[in-house]
């Protein structure tokens, strides 16, 4: 069974439809059992980092997050549902920083780019031939945002992309597997995506 946290904030509806096109159970919850205790677990995620951050602790996400991770429970993060593994972001939440999860201390920085948010197609590039990005490579992703991990992050597998600056449109590890973009909104190349996920729990 796959389950998609709601906690206030993302695509939900459109993640739902994407991961029962794999034929997998998909349940909607912001119960923490049910969430603990699913194969798999996507956080979506529209908007605010800080509103996403403030949603998500009203549900206890982030103790779930780090307790599915002690239990080699695999996570599915999109948009800004990416972001929160990430230890804080400069995008501001009534005049203040908001603290992230802090699975990984790089922080979420703004994209340096004559127009923002960066809105469309992108081709995302990918060294990892295997994992949820097997045979991605130079496919083309939805994005919708202004904010994204610039740094590489040592302790992933990185699938980077460029507007403006080069960042980091996705991360896998044996656990995590987050994308900057929304897979659920990218067409062929995005169910392959949540197929290949979730062909792995």
């Amino acid at each position: 069974m796959i389950a998609i946290l709601d906690y206030g904030s993302g695509n939900i509806r459109s993640a739902q439809r994407a991961c029962e096109k794999t034929g997998a159970e998909v349940v909607i919850t912001s119960d923490f059992k049910t969430a603990l205790a699913a194969d798999g677990l996507v956080i979506p995620g529209v908007g605010a980092f800080g509103a996403c951050m403030k949603g998500l602790r009203a549900v206890r996400g982030e103790e779930l997050i780090k307790e599915r991770l002690e239990l080699g429970r695999k996570i599915l993060g999109i948009c800004v549902g990416m972001q929160v593994f990430f230890a804080e972001s400069d995008e501001l939440f009534n005049g203040e920083r908001t603290s992230g999860v802090g699975i990984f201390p790089q922080k979420v920085e703004k994209l340096s780019a004559p127009v923002l948010p960066h809105i469309g197609w992108s081709e995302i590039e990918s060294k990892n031939n295997s994992g949820s990005f097997a045979d991605l490579n130079g496919e083309r992703f939805y994005f919708v945002h202004s904010y994204a991990v610039k740094s590489e992050v040592s302790e992933a597998a990185n699938i980077n992309c460029n507007y403006g600056d080069n960042f980091i449109a996705a991360i896998e590890t044996d656990l995590i597997t987050a994308t900057q973009f929304h897979p659920e909104k990218s067409g062929d190349a995005g169910l392959k995506l949540i197929n290949n996920w979730v062909a792995s729990l």
